[in-house]
């Protein structure tokens, strides 16, 4: 009842709240610089992460690309380095907790400290659950959440130290809701979103808060990673629409950026709608891609 008692008198600061928001909407954010910031992206030799790195080139920073794949990283590097920037390339495997604790000896020693860390390796299978092979699951775990444990555990204790840095994890729409086929990946991603904003609480609590944190959820991206996705929510996104919809969140400090903006107000639907309507609203989203059923329909 005291708690009750105390959120009912948190309402004239809520309505405060509520209208300076309103305000900010129309007033344009100012964007910090990162001139010179040593930046790391995981999954940096394709998509979202090749995008980014690009981006973060344009901006003057010094780059420091992992992938596990040597080819797609040298061509990423080979780019940024024509665009002017300072582009180091380590092939690291972020499914192997080790891999990534070495490689990140060697970033120190050879690079320096990274400032602003992008989290953007990632798996998919798209399968339903009997499908989708016990290694795969794993995999998917090791790469799309526990990866993101060991990079940060590598690295933010100097962000701590200088109280300045960034945190990005690069997440999902599926972190949000549920989706038939990816069970895996939804799982993985819906973690990915509990750690950015439970790091994000960390962060707070240890008075860091010259640590920022930023959380990208976008939509389908045609990189290739899911064959003919489709939805009734809009065109497949492409990768420099995500990408300058991400840049500009970590420039002007946004907390969680949904791409497009609307997945944010379908996010808030999905926890304050009735079950039977959010099913109803689901059939109509009609997500739908090419995926591999193990289970066998006319058996049951």
């Amino acid at each position: 009842m005291q708690f009750f008692l105390a959120s009912f008198l948190l309402l004239p600061f809520l309505l405060v709240c509520i209208v300076e928001s309103l305000v900010k909407l129309f007033i344009p954010k100012k964007r910090k610089s990162v001139t010179g910031e040593i930046v790391l992206i995981t999954g940096a030799g394709h998509g979202i992460g090749r995008q980014t790195a690009y981006e973060f080139a344009k901006l003057k920073c010094k780059l420091v690309l992992w992938d596990i794949n040597k080819h797609g990283l040298e061509e990423t590097a080979t780019e940024c380095k024509r665009l002017g920037a300072k582009a180091h390339t380590f092939v690291v495997d972020c499914s192997n907790r080790e891999d990534i604790y070495s490689s990140a000896k060697k970033v120190k020693t050879e690079v320096g400290d990274v400032s602003i860390l992008v989290n953007n390796a990632g798996v998919v299978y798209t399968s339903d659950l009997f499908a989708t092979q016990d290694p795969q699951i794993e995999k998917t775990f090791e790469v799309n959440i526990l990866a993101h444990f060991w990079t940060t555990k590598a690295f933010l204790p100097e962000m701590m130290k200088n109280n300045h840095g960034h945190i990005v994890t690069v997440s999902s729409a599926a972190g949000h809701t549920g989706v038939p086929f990816l069970l895996a990946y939804c799982s993985s991603k819906f973690a990915a979103v509990g750690f950015h904003k439970a790091l994000t609480e960390e962060l707070s609590a240890l008075e860091r808060t010259g640590v920022k944190t930023t959380c990208l959820c976008p939509n389908f991206i045609n990189t290739g990673f899911i064959k003919n996705p489709r939805t009734s929510l809009g065109p497949i996104l492409e990768p420099e629409e995500v990408v300058n919809k991400l840049i500009d969140g970590i420039l002007t400090e946004q907390n969680m950026i949904f791409v497009p903006s609307s997945l944010s107000f379908l996010s808030l639907m999905e926890k304050v709608l009735p079950e039977r309507f959010r099913a109803v609203l689901k059939r109509k989203v009609d997500v739908r891609f090419d995926a591999v059923i193990g289970y066998n329909m006319k058996g049951k």
